[in-house]
């Protein structure tokens, strides 16, 4: 089964369970159109003669994997779509060589996630009640998380459409970053940084990475999408900071763009969502599996042997 009929199959199951809304964008809907037409505006300058044979594993603050591309954070709508659907998440990006990382509500099972032998990364919200971000850390370094995230974005919560999704949160400032670093023992990444201001302020906090995204539409509407941004945010975070980026991220040439343009990892929900529903575990492996060859595949036609060769000026910018 190829990727689009992997893509097709899970939006169908999704539409049959009554799941699809959860798919959708804050208000007017138009960060996911937005995203697709900025990754079409740029194409390839490629290279043919002594093309490599490139190979796509990467290293990035201490995880090893055979792939650049990751989950982003996100855990209720794998609940939804089938009963241990988090275990079979996990178990598919294993095989894939990728990474797990959980959004809210926090699995209950978060260790035994933890314990199956593939990295785990977890996100809190910026709740108003603070106390609740400290056991939430609390949690996470207990269950044994390899990395902890922060969602800075969320500050006003999040919505679907016109539906409030998650409430009680506060916008976080420099000192509570300082506060909550020196609680953290292992890389903290602050996902939803869209400004060169606040990929400093993140250095500042002495945060390890940034997630470069609009949260896949569903904080503010007419938010950029990543690679509008990257070129400013990658002067500031130099080699302060580890860079994530997603944002309507379908095939190994949207990867491509994203890691051409500064990016160190590159996240994807959606795409993960269709393969558990169409495929389960097996569907998930078969999405991150497809997704790294086909950037394998344009990564030599470019000429880069390795993701960190890959640069902007294999991209042509505009129509």
């Amino acid at each position: 089964m190829g990727l689009g009929e992997i893509y097709a199959k899970g939006q169908q199951r999704l539409e049959q369970m009554g799941l699809s809304w959860l798919m959708g964008a804050v208000e007017t809907g138009f960060i996911p159109e937005h995203d697709r037409r900025v990754l079409d505006s740029y194409t390839f300058k490629p290279r043919y003669i002594d093309a490599p044979q490139p190979d796509t594993a990467v290293q990035v603050l201490g995880v090893e994997l055979a792939t650049p591309v990751v989950m982003s954070a996100v855990t209720m709508p794998i609940t939804k779509i089938m009963e241990g659907g988090m275990a079979a998440m996990a178990a598919g990006l294993k095989e894939a060589g990728s990474m797990l990382w959980c959004g809210s509500p926090v699995p209950t099972n978060l260790a035994d996630l933890c314990a199956l032998g593939l990295p785990v990364a977890a996100n809190a919200k910026p709740f108003k009640d603070r106390g609740r971000i400290f056991e939430m850390i609390e949690q996470f370094q207990t269950a044994g998380v390899t990395w902890i995230g922060l969602e800075i974005d969320a500050a006003e919560g999040t919505k679907i459409g016109d539906k409030p999704n998650v409430s009680g949160c506060a916008p976080l400032n420099l000192a509570e970053l300082r506060e909550i670093r020196r609680e953290v023992d292992c890389p903290l990444i602050l996902k939803g940084v869209l400004s060169p201001e606040d990929a400093a302020k993140a250095a500042e906090a002495e945060a390890d990475g940034i997630v470069v995204s609009n949260h896949g539409g569903h904080t503010l509407d007419y938010l950029p999408h990543a690679l509008q941004v990257l070129d400013e945010i990658r002067a500031v975070a130099r080699d302060r900071l580890a860079i994530v980026a997603d944002g309507g991220i379908r095939r190994g040439s949207d990867v491509l763009k994203c890691l051409a343009l500064g990016a160190d990892l590159v996240g994807i929900v959606r795409p993960l969502l269709w393969g558990l529903a169409a495929e389960g575990g097996e569907g998930v492996q078969a999405v991150v599996s497809a997704l790294t060859e086909e950037l394998r595949r344009t990564m030599g036609l470019l000429g880069a042997a390795n993701p960190g060769q890959l640069n902007r000026g294999m991209l042509i910018h505009g129509v």
